[in-house]
């Protein structure tokens, strides 16, 4: 079980890797696409973004369905739910010491504002 899960999250995050890919999520975010379409802008061909499609559906972060000899695919954000999770377990550990600094530095900041400054004879 543990395997599935970590596979899983390795394959979206693998898929995430790529900015050609993620640039293909935001836009699926917008509408619904065809493989075609998505090629356009990245002025890619349309095996090259096969390949990249082909990645995202197997990290599930897209759907593909086949209309006659079109393929529209889709976002799937469900998937990115195990991703978002890990994710916010480093942000609390972040947060935790990032505040943690804020405070020593603001401490440090108010004992040296508070100190008259020496001056050298």
């Amino acid at each position: 079980m543990v395997e599935q899960h970590s596979n899983g999250l390795d394959a979206v995050f693998q898929a995430l890797a790529d900015p050609t890919r993620r640039s293909m999520l935001r836009r699926l975010a917008q509408e619904d696409l065809t493989i075609g379409e998505l090629a356009a802008p990245l002025r890619m061909s349309l095996a090259g973004a096969s390949k990249h499609v082909k990645m995202l559906e197997r990290a599930q972060l897209i759907r593909r369905t086949v209309e006659g000899r079109t393929h529209v695919c889709r976002l799937n954000p469900e998937s990115m739910t195990e991703a978002f999770e890990w994710m916010r377990f480093y942000q609390r550990f972040w947060t935790d010491r990032l505040d943690a600094l804020e405070r020593e530095l603001l401490k440090t900041s108010r004992n040296h504002h508070a100190k008259p400054p020496r001056r050298h004879p």
